[in-house]
C-alpha cells in the first residue's frame, strides 16, 4: 500500500504539488488567526462569593456569613472544594470547580443556591459574585494622575479624589465596554461624597436625634411622579421633584419643628463634600495615586484583551481635562511579545542550522532544498491544525517543535534516493532518463518508506503520554503534545507524498556519487572505531549497561522541579506589615520603601496597592501591600547579564533596611499561579487545620521556625490571623434598663456617629455621589471623646428630649482580636508560607515534611497538609510512572511489527536507555533539576533514539536476507548508513541548539527540555553506532543465528 501510494505521488506529481501549495495558503491564511499567549491558560474554574458586611470582626463573618454561604454552595454538582477568608467587614468564599465545567453554568448553580442562603444571612446583607475572571486575568494596569502643576478649573491643584471621580466616570464606563474586558478594578483615591456632619452640642441644644437627621434627608431627596390628567385632548404627566442637587438644597432641609419654628440641617450639622471610609490605596513611586486593573473576561485571549484595553485606554484619555493623564503601567502584551520573540528564534534558528546541516552532509543543492522546504510546509500545517483545535501559540505549544524531528523522515528517503541515484548513474555510465528515473525514486523511496514511517510514528507515540496529563499539568502540556503531534503528522504525509514526487520532480542532471568532505572525514573516524567495538564486543555492552547504571543513580540523585519558573521581566513584593496599621500610616512606609526601591538603577517604576479594591477580588488589609517593581529592558541595565536572582537578593537587602515590614519577592503572574493552586502566593503552602485560632497559631510558630533552618527556605511566614486592635463598646444591659433604652438605640448611635449611614444620593448627570451623615472627622478620630457620644432618652409627651453620655450606658475598651480566619473545606486552617530559592522543590519538600512529622508533635484533631507547585509534580510523576510503561511496551509492539524478531526490536530498543545516560549526564552538566520539562524531553528522545536503530538494523537485516554473511552485513550496513545516522542525529539535536542556548523571556521554560534532547542525542548516536553493531554481533552469534524472517525488508 505504502508502495503504491509513492508511485501515485509520483505519477500525479502536479496535482501534489498543488495541494501542498494550497495547503501552505491555507496555513498562510491561518496563521493571522492564531491566538498568541506568553503560556498555556491553567487557571481552574472557580467563582468568588464577596459578602461585604460592614463593622463586623472576623469572627462574626464567619459565623454569620462565611459558614452560611460555605453550607449553601456545599454539594453544587462538579464542585472540587471550598475556600474561604473572614476578614473585618468582609467575607470572602472561592468556590473551585472541577476543570471542564462551563463556568456560566457554575455561576448559575451557585447563585441559585445563594437565592436559598439568604434567609440564614442577616438582615441587609447580599453577597455577591466576584467577575468572571480567571486567576491570571489580571492583563492591563494603568495609573490616572495630574502632571506637575496642573489646576482645576476653579485653581485648585487637582486632589486625589478629581483623579478617582475622572477614572469612575469618564475612563471605566468606557473600558468596560472593551470587547474581553469582563471588570475594571479600581483602588486608590477617594470617591466623592456629600458629608452631613452634626454638631453633638447643636443636636442636644434642639433635642434632636441622629436619626431624625438621616430620616429628614430621606424624606427630603426624591421626586414623585404621579400619574397624569387629560385636558382638552392632551395628556400632562404630574410630576413632584424634591430631590436635592446641591449643598445648598441639603442645607435647607427641615428636620422639625420646636414652638413653631422651623430646624433646618445647616442649623445643627456642616455640610460640605467629603471622603469616604476606604478600605485601600495605591501609590506610584512614592506618591498616592489611582490605579485600575482591567480584568480579562474568562477564555479571551489575553495579547488580545490587553492590546484592545490600551487602544481603548488611549481614546478614554481624549476626554480627560487638560493636564491629567492615563498612563500604562503593565501590560501583558509585553511579556507575550517578548516570550513569542524567543519562540520565533530558537525556531528560526534551528531551521537555519537544520538547513546548514542538509546542505554540507547531502552534497546536492536540490536534495537539501526538497529536505529543507518540508519545515515551512510542516510549520504552516501545524498553524492550521492549531486554530482548528483552539490551541494558542505560546512557550509550551511551540516550545517543543523541533526542525530536525520534522524532517528526520524526509532525511531518509532523500539521502537513499541520492545514493541510488549516483550508484545507478555509475553502473550505467550516462544520465538517467526520465522513466528510470521516476521509477528509480518510487523504488528507492519504497526501500525505506517503511523504517522512515515507523520512526516518525514512534516519536509522536511517545507524546501520547503527555495527554495523560490532567488537572494544571494537562493544561499546561496538552498543547505542547498536540502540536507536535500534528506536525509530525504533517510531516509524515509529506515524506510519503511531497518528497518522493519533488525527488523526481527535481533531482535531475549528474548525480555525484562522492560524499562530503564531512562525510569523508567522519567515515575515516568512525571505521577504526567500529572495527575496535566489533572486536571487543563484549567490553561495548559492558560499558554502555556501567553507563545506564550510572545515569540511573545519578538521576535518582537529582532535584525535582515541576516546570522552571518563567522570568516575567517585572519582579511582584509582598509586603506584610503588623496587622492593624492604620492605611495612612501604611502609604507612609510604602512611600519611603518606594523611594529606596526606585534608586535602583534597574528599575523603570515602581507601583503598589495597599489594602482591597473596589471589588474585593484579593481581600487583604491595609497592612498587606502588592508591589509592582517594573525593570527596564535588560540592554538599559549598567550589567545586563545580571542574573535576576542577584538584582533580587541586592533589593532584599536594601527594603530590609526601611524598618516595619516583612517582604516576600516573586513575580506577577508566578503570584497568581501559585494563588490558584493552593490558595497562597508563596511555593510552598503548609496548611495546619484545626478549630482553636490560639493552638493553630503556636503550630504555625513551630512550623515557620522549622522552615526557617531548611536549606533554601526564603521568606519563611506565618498567616497573621491575630493581633487586629479593636475598640469595643459593651453596653450595660441594668442601666439601660434603668432608662427605658434598648441595644439598638446604642447601636445606632455608634454606627451612624462614627461610621456614617447612607441617606440617599445626590445626581449630576450620570454621576452619583452618597450623601452620608456621621460626626465630624475631629470628633469621630479622637477615641477619648467617644465616651461623651449623646444616646437620646425617649421622650416624654410634651416634655423636651433629653440626653445620657455613651459612657454612662456602656464600657469602652481597647482589645486585641483575630486579623482574619481561612477556612478550606468547611474547616479552620492556618498556612505557613515559603518560596524556595537556589534549590529544587521535590528536595526542599522532602526536608520539611520529615523535620515536621519529627519535630512537631499535633494534638488530636488537627493536622498538616502540604500544597504549592509540587503537588502538580508529584500528581504528574505518579501518573506518568503508569503511562511511560505502557507506551515503552507499545515502541517495542511497533518494533515487533516492523521485524517480525524478538531479538532484533530488543537490539534497537535498547538505545531507549542508552540516549537517557545522555540527557541525564548534560542535566547534570549544566546543573538544572530535573523538572516536567525535562521529563518531556526524554520522551521526546527516546523516540529518536529509536529511529536511528531501526534505520541502522533495516538495512543490515536487508543485506543479510542477500545472503551476506553476519559480520560483513554489520559492517557494510553501519557504514552505508553512517550519513542517515549521523543527518537525523545532528539535524533533531542542532534543532533545539537555540533553545538550549538562548536567554530571551521564556527560555528558562524550554532550556530543560532542549539540554536532554541535545545530550541524549549525542550519547544516542555515539552508542547507536557502536554499541548497537556489537550489541546485534553479539545476540546473532551467541542465541544461535537463524536466518532473517521472509519478511526483511528489501
Amino acid at each position: 500500500m505504502l508502495e503504491r501510494i509513492i508511485a501515485q505521488s509520483i505519477r500525479f506529481r502536479w496535482l501534489v504539488m498543488a495541494i501542498v501549495l494550497v495547503s501552505a495558503a491555507a496555513g498562510v491564511w491561518s496563521f493571522q488567526r492564531l491566538p498568541v499567549d506568553a503560556t498555556p491558560d491553567i487557571t481552574n474554574v472557580q467563582i468568588q462569593i464577596n459578602t461585604e458586611a460592614p463593622g463586623y470582626s472576623p469572627l462574626e463573618a464567619e459565623q454569620r456569613i462565611t459558614f452560611p454561604v460555605e453550607t449553601a454552595v456545599a454539594g453544587v454538582p462538579g464542585l472540587q472544594y471550598t475556600r474561604s477568608v473572614s476578614r473585618y467587614g468582609l467575607s470572602q468564599v472561592t468556590v473551585i470547580f472541577d476543570d471542564g465545567t462551563d463556568i456560566f453554568f457554575a455561576r448559575q448553580l451557585v447563585n441559585e443556591r445563594l437565592q436559598n442562603a439568604l434567609g440564614q444571612l442577616p438582615a441587609g446583607i447580599t453577597p455577591e459574585l466576584g467577575p468572571i475572571a480567571t486567576g491570571l486575568g489580571e492583563i492591563f494596569m494603568y495609573t490616572v494622575e495630574a502632571k506637575p502643576g496642573a489646576r482645576r478649573p476653579d485653581g485648585q491643584p487637582y486632589t486625589t479624589e478629581d483623579m478617582r471621580t475622572l477614572q469612575d466616570w469618564v475612563i471605566r464606563p468606557q473600558l468596560r465596554n472593551t470587547k474581553g474586558v469582563t471588570e475594571v478594578n479600581t483602588i486608590g483615591g477617594y470617591e466623592r461624597q456629600y458629608h452631613v456632619n452634626p454638631r453633638p452640642e447643636s443636636l442636644a441644644a434642639y433635642g434632636i436625634t441622629m436619626s431624625e437627621v438621616v430620616e429628614a434627608l430621606e424624606r427630603n431627596n426624591a421626586n414623585v411622579g404621579a400619574g397624569y390628567v387629560e385636558r382638552s385632548g392632551e395628556q400632562y404627566l404630574i410630576r413632584v421633584p424634591g430631590q436635592a442637587s446641591t449643598r445648598e438644597d441639603l442645607s435647607e432641609i427641615v428636620i422639625a419643628t420646636r414652638g413653631g419654628v422651623p430646624i433646618r440641617i445647616a442649623e445643627v450639622a456642616d455640610v460640605g463634600m467629603g471622603q469616604e471610609l476606604r478600605t485601600g490605596a495605591a501609590t506610584e513611586s512614592g506618591r498616592e495615586t489611582v490605579l485600575a486593573t482591567v480584568l480579562m473576561l474568562a477564555g479571551e485571549n489575553s495579547r488580545v484583551v490587553a492590546q484592545a484595553a490600551a487602544a481603548s485606554l488611549e481614546e478614554a484619555a481624549k476626554a480627560l481635562p487638560d493636564g491629567v493623564t492615563a498612563s500604562p503601567v503593565y501590560d501583558r502584551t509585553n511579556l507575550v511579545d517578548r516570550a513569542i520573540k524567543t519562540v520565533e528564534k530558537n525556531l528560526l534558528e534551528g531551521a537555519l542550522l537544520v538547513i546548514l546541516v542538509l546542505f554540507l552532509l547531502l552534497g546536492n543543492i536540490r536534495a537539501a532544498l526538497i529536505t529543507a522546504a518540508i519545515i515551512p510546509f510542516t510549520m504552516l500545517l501545524t498553524i492550521t491544525g492549531m486554530v482548528r483545535l483552539g490551541v494558542s501559540g505560546n512557550l509550551m505549544s511551540l516550545g517543543a517543535l523541533d526542525f530536525g524531528l520534522i524532517v528526520d523522515g524526509a532525511v531518509i528517503i532523500v539521502e537513499n534516493c541520492l545514493r541510488r541515484f549516483g550508484e545507478a548513474q555509475h553502473r550505467l555510465g550516462r544520465l538517467l532518463t526520465r522513466d528510470e528515473r521516476f521509477s528509480l525514486a518510487a523504488s528507492a523511496s519504497s526501500e525505506v518508506i517503511r523504517p522512515s514511517l515507523f520512526g516518525v510514528m514512534i516519536i509522536t507515540l511517545v507524546y501520547v503520554p503527555i495527554f495523560a496529563l490532567t488537572g494544571v499539568e494537562g493544561k499546561m502540556f496538552h498543547p505542547m503534545a498536540i502540536t507536535v503531534v500534528i506536525a509530525l503528522t504533517a510531516a509524515l504525509v509529506l515524506s510519503l507524498t511531497f518528497v518522493p514526487a519533488a525527488v523526481a520532480m527535481f533531482v535531475t542532471g549528474k548525480v555525484q556519487e562522492q560524499e562530503s568532505f564531512l562525510m569523508r572525514w567522519a567515515r575515516i573516524g568512525y571505521q577504526p572505531a567500529l572495527d575496535f567495538a566489533m572486536r571487543a564486543r563484549t567490553l561495548m555492552v559492558v560499558v554502555a549497561v556501567a553507563l545506564v547504571v550510572i545515569a540511573g543513580f545519578g538521576a535518582s540523585r537529582m532535584g525535582s522541579e515541576f516546570v522552571p519558573n518563567l522570568d516575567e521581566g517585572d519582579i511582584a513584593m509582598h509586603a506584610l506589615r503588623i496587622p492593624g496599621t492604620s492605611l495612612s500610616q501604611a502609604i507612609s512606609m510604602q512611600t519611603a520603601l518606594e523611594a529606596r526601591l526606585s534608586k535602583f538603577p534597574e528599575v523603570e517604576r515602581v507601583v503598589a496597592k495597599i489594602g482591597t479594591a473596589e471589588v474585593a477580588t484579593d481581600p487583604v488589609p491595609p497592612s498587606v501591600a502588592d508591589t509592582f517593581i517594573m525593570l527596564k529592558d535588560r540592554k538599559d541595565w549598567p550589567d545586563p547579564r545580571k542574573p535576576r536572582g542577584k538584582l533580587v537578593e541586592e533589593m532584599e537587602a536594601a527594603v530590609s533596611e526601611v524598618p516595619g515590614s516583612k517582604y516576600e519577592f516573586t513575580q506577577p503572574i508566578q503570584m497568581r499561579f501559585n494563588e490558584l493552586l493552593s490558595g497562597v502566593r508563596a511555593d510552598v503552602a503548609i496548611k495546619i487545620f484545626g478549630d482553636d485560632l490560639d493552638e493553630l497559631l503556636k503550630l504555625g510558630a513551630e512550623i515557620e521556625g522549622i522552615v526557617g533552618g531548611v536549606e533554601g527556605a526564603a521568606d519563611p511566614q506565618t498567616e497573621q490571623i491575630t493581633g487586629l486592635p479593636v475598640l469595643q463598646i459593651t453596653p450595660n444591659r441594668p442601666a439601660l434598663a434603668r432608662l427605658g433604652l434598648s441595644i439598638d438605640d446604642v447601636q445606632q448611635v455608634i454606627a451612624t456617629s462614627m461610621g456614617g449611614t447612607t441617606a440617599g444620593q445626590i445626581f449630576e448627570g450620570d454621576r452619583r455621589f452618597d450623601v452620608v451623615v456621621r460626626l465630624p472627622e475631629a470628633i469621630r478620630s479622637n477615641t477619648d471623646a467617644i465616651g461623651r457620644l449623646q444616646v437620646p432618652l425617649p421622650a416624654g409627651e410634651g416634655q423636651p428630649r433629653q440626653f445620657v453620655p455613651l459612657s454612662e450606658v456602656a464600657s469602652i475598651e481597647l482589645t486585641k482580636g483575630p486579623n482574619q480566619i481561612s477556612r478550606e473545606n468547611g474547616k479552620r486552617r492556618i498556612v505557613v508560607t515559603a518560596n524556595v530559592r537556589d534549590r529544587d522543590l521535590g528536595s526542599f519538600i522532602a526536608e520539611v515534611q520529615q523535620k515536621v512529622g519529627a519535630q512537631v508533635k499535633v494534638p488530636a484533631g488537627y493536622w498538616v497538609t502540604y500544597g504549592g507547585t509540587f503537588e502538580q509534580l508529584i500528581s504528574a510523576a505518579k501518573r506518568l510512572q503508569l503511562v511511560v510503561p505502557a507506551v515503552l511496551l507499545l515502541i517495542f509492539g511497533l518494533l515487533f511489527a516492523l521485524f517480525r524478531s524478538w531479538r532484533d526490536s530488543a537490539v534497537v530498543f535498547s538505545g531507549v536507555p542508552l540516549a537517557l545516560t545522555g540527557g541525564v549526564a548534560a542535566l547534570m552538566m549544566r546543573g538544572l533539576p530535573l523538572s516536567i520539562s525535562a521529563g518531556v524531553g526524554f520522551i521526546a528522545l527516546s523516540g529518536v533514539a529509536v529511529l536511528n536503530g531501526v534505520v541502522m538494523v533495516t538495512f543490515i537485516r536487508s543485506l543479510i536476507a542477500e545472503g551476506a554473511p553476519l559480520d560483513r552485513a554489520i559492517r557494510e550496513g553501519a557504514l552505508t548508513r553512517l550519513r542517515p545516522v549521523l543527518m537525523t542525529a545532528l539535524v533533531a539535536s542542532l534543532g533545539f541548539v537555540p533553545m538550549a542556548l538562548n536567554v530571551g523571556a521564556g527560555a528558562e521554560v524550554q532550556r530543560p527540555l532542549a539540554t536532554v534532547v541535545i545530550g541524549g542525542i549525542i550519547s544516542s548516536t555515539i552508542l547507536t553506532l557502536l554499541v548497537l553493531p556489537a550489541l546485534y554481533s553479539l545476540v546473532h552469534t551467541h542465541l544461535g543465528r537463524k536466518s532473517a524472517p521472509a519478511e526483511a525488508l528489501a
